[in-house]
């Protein structure tokens, strides 16, 4: 019975009322079951009280910017709810390496010692897997078992209910979500992915960081501190 308890979500409450009838889907309770009987067998990160860590550090009333991943790092002690990002101490995977350099080339900002972008979350940067959670040490494990249905759904509704978003999409995976973006009312920013594989066929010096601060100054917006240096 605990298990179940452990994945009822905890969600920011001005998400919880743009996904509340996604809870009470049959999808997402096949997804709980589906989780509930996962956990028995395997671990699974990210920890189940970091799984909607994307909604609750950037409440839907502050979203400023959208970045989309696929889903989470499956190594240990890696995930941490926000797509990218790694919690303090953990080694930096290669695309946020590479993000990190880009940003350097960018703005100037100090590469950090940290690969934690809680920081850039709290400003409004949402940063959303697909994909909640995965098997340890099996990529895409959880995959098409209706997590997907719930992320897209939070994206139509950022798209629908708010205006001016910047959404940030690197590769093809991302880039196939702007099909749920109204883009006569929000930014669309594409990229390669940061993955060393594309990085170098057109994100380095894709200069989403500074074009982003642009947009949202000429939307009188404050913009993003991107330098997460400080908290090291």
């Amino acid at each position: 019975m605990n298990e179940k308890v452990s994945i009822n979500p905890t969600i920011n409450q001005s998400w919880r009322k743009v996904l509340e009838k996604e809870f009470q889907s049959d999808y997402f309770m096949l997804l709980k079951e589906f989780l509930i009987e996962e956990r028995k067998k395997f671990i699974i990160y990210p920890p189940a009280g970091k799984i909607f860590a994307s909604f609750n550090y950037t409440s839907f009333d502050d979203v400023k910017v959208v970045i989309i991943g696929q889903d989470p790092y499956h190594g240990p002690g890696q995930a941490n709810g926000l797509c990218f990002s790694v919690g303090d101490g953990i080694p930096q995977p290669p695309s946020l390496q590479n993000i990190f350099k880009e940003l350097h080339s960018d703005l100037g900002i100090p590469i950090p010692q940290t690969g934690n972008l809680e920081p850039w979350a709290k400003q409004g940067v949402l940063l959303l897997n697909a994909t909640l959670t995965v098997r340890a040490n099996q990529a895409g494990s959880h995959q098409k078992q209706g997590w997907e249905n719930f992320t897209d759904t939070a994206i139509k509704a950022l798209s629908e209910k708010r205006k001016g978003l910047i959404f940030l999409l690197w590769g093809k995976f991302a880039q196939a979500k702007e099909m749920l973006i109204d883009t006569s009312k929000h930014h669309v920013l594409k990229a390669p992915h940061p993955s060393p594989f594309s990085v170098h066929s057109g994100f380095y010096g894709c200069k989403h960081f500074s074009k982003t601060n642009e947009i949202l100054r000429k939307e009188n917006l404050s913009a993003i501190n991107w330098d997460i240096s400080q908290t090291d």
